[in-house]
């Protein structure tokens, strides 16, 4: 009887850390605002985040599924807001070919999602598939001119 009563309370205390875990997937966060270390400001602009308009960088690989959805989200948004003061830059990085980039910014899971502002500041990180709406809302602000 012990036994089926410790195996009810390890089923329900991984029920509950698995709901808690898919409700945090796919939500825009926001980041600290911090100034840039050079050594992160020249990994960013070699990829093409330059500091002069908002961009959206998102993390991929080859073997990655949901990155497929996450391409789709960030293109229709960046085409949403393309006719904006400030049209935001949609940069997708291959994991595999820019491993220091992804240590820099701390990348533990695929797809990864961030949107830095005009002057090349991280402000969102997006774990998961991006809803629309919200990836949408986190730019918009980001792309009228100052």
């Amino acid at each position: 009887m012990i036994e089926i009563t410790i195996l009810a309370v390890m089923l329900l205390a991984a029920l509950a850390v698995g709901v808690i875990l898919r409700r945090r997937e796919g939500r825009v966060r926001a980041a600290d605002v911090i100034e840039i270390p050079s050594a992160r400001a020249d990994l960013l602009a070699a990829v093409g985040v330059t500091g002069s308009v908002p961009a959206v960088l998102h993390f991929s690989a080859d073997w990655c599924g949901p990155c497929a959805a996450v391409r789709r989200v960030v293109a229709d948004v960046t085409g949403q807001l393309a006719e904006s003061a400030q049209p935001p830059l949609d940069i997708e990085v291959d994991i595999d070919a820019e491993p220091a980039l992804a240590k820099e910014l701390n990348v533990l899971s695929l797809p990864t999602t961030f949107v830095f502002d005009s002057e090349g500041r991280e402000r969102f990180r997006i774990s998961g598939v991006p809803k629309v709406t919200d990836l949408r809302s986190a730019l918009e602000p980001l792309t009228v001119a100052a």
